[in-house]
């Protein structure tokens, strides 16, 4: 059963995490305040586990753009307290800006913004300094705009998994 303490945790739980995203705020060990040691973070460029895998994963996502803006909303929360487990759901609107070099890269009239509207889903686990994601995965339900150029690299394995 969840109670409304662990719903509001929650909740702060995935306000402040994008908001540490937005303003960049990666300074130190950042992702230990969001996410387990063995956490496995999927996405649609890729999937990552462990706390450094994710966290490096998630500053070269966002390194991608100039600035971002994540608003999330309808937060579902549903708690096993005998675990000190949960799970949470909620949407997301992610508006991406483009650096300069990617707009040049894209080429002219191309729109500064690349937004996705999409569904998070995420599994949390009750730590000795209060929840933390275990497994984020999102799922983009939609966007405008253009992607960014993406390394080769990124590019290879996303056609691997579009193949399976």
């Amino acid at each position: 059963m969840t109670t409304q303490p662990d719903h509001t945790e929650i909740t702060a739980l995935i306000s402040r995490f994008f908001r540490a995203l937005d303003q960049r705020g990666f300074e130190g060990d950042w992702a230990r305040a969001y996410v387990t040691d063995d956490v496995r973070a999927e996405t649609p460029i890729g999937t990552s586990e462990g706390l450094d895998a994710v966290r490096e994963h998630t500053e070269e996502a966002l390194g991608r753009f100039a600035r971002t803006q994540h608003i999330t909303t309808d937060v579902l929360v549903d708690v096993d307290a005998a675990s000190g487990r949960a799970t949470a759901s909620w949407n997301a609107l992610m508006t991406h800006v483009h650096h300069t070099s990617t707009l040049q890269a894209l080429g002219e009239g191309t729109d500064p913004l690349f937004t996705v509207g999409g569904l998070w889903e995420a599994d949390l686990r009750r730590t000795p300094d209060g929840w933390r994601f275990c497994r984020t995965s999102v799922q983009a339900l939609w966007a405008t705009g253009e992607p960014p150029v993406l390394p080769e690299a990124v590019q290879a394995v996303r056609a691997l998994q579009e193949a399976r």
